[in-house]
């Protein structure tokens, strides 16, 4: 039982300078991506140094949190192993999964509150055949829980692909968007067959709560 397994969380970093904090839909969108290219990771395979802690994360609870740095914390939390992920003008590094107890000190001196980000400019329209991460627009999250959950939302829809339709999700540098859903459409989002996500409740909502759709062209397509 996923339960009664270790736990393990994926630690998310992302660069949050005073100056120039990211807009939330590119944290959200680097986010997910930052996931998917930790999966897809040599290191998370096989033999990998990676690989057991992988393995174990995604046999219990696939737990993610997101923290915040900026500068001398940002460089810090890059000399320990992972990898940075570049959004349109944000980053994320991902990083191993750790026991949830057994952060690294550079990493669990950063902090997990107020990771508010907002959007200057309402996002564009998504391109046809691009892969839609769709949150649940009655619920009111902070920019870190979201990003966790668009990062779920992904790993589910990774999981239901077949080995050529994620080499090709791959070869595209893992393209997505993340979008508010339509009020009127997300009972149909939500109930049409798409992987959903459904938070655990640790934190800001409630247990069994729908929070993102993974709306993937291939999926899609098998309904």
């Amino acid at each position: 039982m996923r339960d009664e397994a270790p736990q393990f969380v994926l630690p998310l970093v992302v660069r949050i300078e005073k100056a120039e904090p990211p807009a939330r839909t590119d944290a959200l969108e680097t986010a997910a991506r930052a996931v998917l290219v930790l999966l897809t990771d040599e290191r998370s395979h096989g033999e990998g140094e990676w690989a057991e802690a992988v393995r174990d994360w995604q046999d219990a609870r696939i737990r993610k949190v997101v923290r915040r740095a900026r500068g001398a914390e940002w460089r810090k939390a890059g000399t320990l192993p992972g990898v940075t992920v570049e959004g349109s003008a944000c980053e994320v590094r991902v990083f191993p999964p750790v026991p949830l107890d057994g952060w690294p000190k550079e990493l669990a001196k950063l902090q997990v509150s107020g990771t508010d980000l907002d959007d200057p400019e309402p996002a564009g329209p998504v391109e046809p055949g691009i892969p839609v991460l769709w949150l649940n627009p009655e619920l009111d999250m902070s920019a870190g829980k979201a990003m966790a959950q668009a990062g779920h939302a992904a790993q589910l829809a990774w999981w239901e692909l077949t080995a050529a339709e994620r080499a090709l999700w791959r070869a595209s540098g893992f393209r997505l968007a993340a979008r508010t859903a339509p009020r009127e459409r997300w009972a149909e989002l939500a109930g049409g067959g798409l992987p959903v996500v459904r938070d655990a409740g640790f934190t800001e909502i409630a247990p069994g709560s729908c929070t993102v759709v993974a709306d993937h062209p291939a999926l899609r397509a098998r309904l």
